[in-house]
């Protein structure tokens, strides 16, 4: 009863998205495609900044690992969230000021060409990576919860997304997150609700925690060694994500993207304590982690079959408002940054749409050949931090810093990662370092580091290209 009710919900659910997107105003030119043409409000982009990193990861994955680790899971995904918002209060109004929409053409401005190449093949293999994490999550929880194969679970919610996507853009995108977070919400609360009445409250959850011998299980601090690694590998490529930059470049004003990431940072700490208290109770509910994960087992065991659809709706839109972020930001990068032909707006929108499809189905192959969340968003992380991070925050408070010091810097960056995938694809290559590990993701950014100020420093200086840039965010007062 629970599927055939949660299936023909989601055909509903599916309708009413198309139907919005294709009554929104029509996307006459690239800055409306992917960026609503500058007009929304910061409360919209703020609902669509929290809709983009609450997704799979934070309403299965956190969850699951609460099951086993208590209040400490926080870290895993909550801590490097808090981390990249707070951060992004603070940069949120030069981002906005200097006035280029995407990261690939701020750097072209702030250094040259072959470093908005290099970094935009890298962000593209960054949001394309990251969608497909998320299509992993669609696939495993559609696939147990309506008791369907991954494959087929995979292809209808990286469908659903796709088709929405392509008709409506970043207001669609925006528009359908609005929608899916108010869904996500209700379903979080009453997911949360139900957990902690059958498991009898915290104090319940301790006394079984203390019998199992988990003395650290409501301790917040407990988690900070085992995901310090996540910390400053999520913590660093998020604080980049150029989806992020997208909502933040959208805003109407400096003002309102520094707005839109402060209330951001205040709703995730609820929201993700919600997750982790969801999977602590679990710990009192199932003798082991069940099979789907504790949100799903949940749902299934403990609530009805409508409230459980409607949670089911909540969790599907927690994964696919995410998804369609990541796509379209994708999708950005390919159409505008690696696109350097003088085109009509009218061949740019076709493009637009074309490169929407062609980061879908590139991300749909890589989930469906690598079904770990954790796996994925990893390898796309490690990407962006080792080899786009110390380039791009130096780019904007460094003036000594030059283009040969940020290509070296990239180039190196980027080998170093490709070369711990390898590794991690068991190619018995040399390693000095644990793979995944902190020590892995800090000697990778202090060598991007090392690298890009040497060069910097051993060839020409770039002074008035990093002082019109640094001048226009705002962190140089005009003479």
């Amino acid at each position: 009863m629970l599927k055939i009710i949660s299936l023909i919900s989601l055909l509903i659910y599916f309708a009413i998205l198309l139907f919005a997107v294709t009554k929104e105003k029509k996307n006459n030119n690239i800055l409306d495609y992917f960026f609503a043409g500058r007009v929304l409000p910061f409360w919209a982009l703020s609902i669509t900044f929290i809709a983009s990193w609450w997704g799979a990861g934070s309403a299965i994955s956190t969850a699951d690992l609460a099951f086993e680790d208590g209040l400490g899971a926080f870290w895993y995904y909550g801590v490097p969230v808090l981390i990249s918002t707070f951060l992004m209060i603070l940069g949120a109004k030069a981002i906005r000021r200097v006035g280029y929409l995407t990261q690939g053409k701020m750097m072209e401005a702030r250094y040259s060409k072959n470093v908005s190449y290099m970094l935009s093949i890298m962000i593209l293999i960054f949001m394309t990576f990251t969608a497909a994490s998320q299509m992993v999550g669609v696939g495993n929880f559609f696939g147990t919860y309506l008791g369907i194969k991954y494959e087929l679970a995979v292809l209808i919610g990286t469908g659903i997304v796709l088709i929405y996507s392509m008709f409506g853009g970043f207001r669609g995108v925006v528009l359908t997150d609005i929608i899916q977070f108010i869904l996500l919400l209700i379903s979080a609360i009453g997911v949360f609700a139900v957990a902690m009445k059958n498991a009898g409250g915290f104090k319940n959850i301790y006394t079984v925690a203390m019998n199992l011998g988990k003395n650290d299980y409501m301790s917040i601090t407990a988690g900070a060694e085992k995901y310090f690694m996540y910390v400053i590998t999520f913590g660093c490529a998020w604080m980049i994500q150029a989806n992020v930059w997208q909502r933040i470049s959208a805003a109407k004003t400096d003002n309102d993207a520094k707005k839109m990431t402060v209330i951001s940072f205040f709703a995730y700490i609820p929201l993700y304590l919600i997750v982790v208290f969801t999977g602590m109770a679990g710990l009192v509910l199932f003798d082991k982690l069940p099979d789907g994960g504790i949100v799903t087992a949940i749902v299934t065991e403990y609530m009805s079959p409508l409230l459980g659809a409607i949670v089911f709706l909540g969790i599907s839109a927690a994964i696919m408002s995410t998804m369609d972020s990541l796509i379209n930001t994708g999708a950005m990068t390919l159409a505008i940054d690696l696109n350097t032909k003088e085109i009509s707006e009218k061949k740019k929108l076709k493009i637009s749409k074309f490169s929407t499809l062609a980061v879908t189905m590139v991300a749909l192959i890589i989930s469906l050949r690598i079904r770990s969340i954790l796996e994925v968003s990893w390898i796309a992380s490690d990407v962006i931090t080792t080899g786009v991070f110390v380039p791009l925050i130096l780019g904007f408070i460094w003036r000594r810093g030059n283009s040969k010091g940020a290509f070296a810097s990239m180039v190196v960056g980027f080998i170093y990662c490709t070369y711990n995938l390898m590794i991690g694809f068991g190619i018995p290559l040399p390693s000095f370092w644990k793979p995944q590990s902190a020590a892995q993701v800090i000697l990778g950014v202090v060598t991007s580091l090392i690298i890009y100020v040497t060069v910097s420093l051993l060839t020409k200086p770039e002074y008035d290209k990093a002082d019109r840039f640094i001048t226009l965010a705002g962190l140089i007062k005009k003479a």
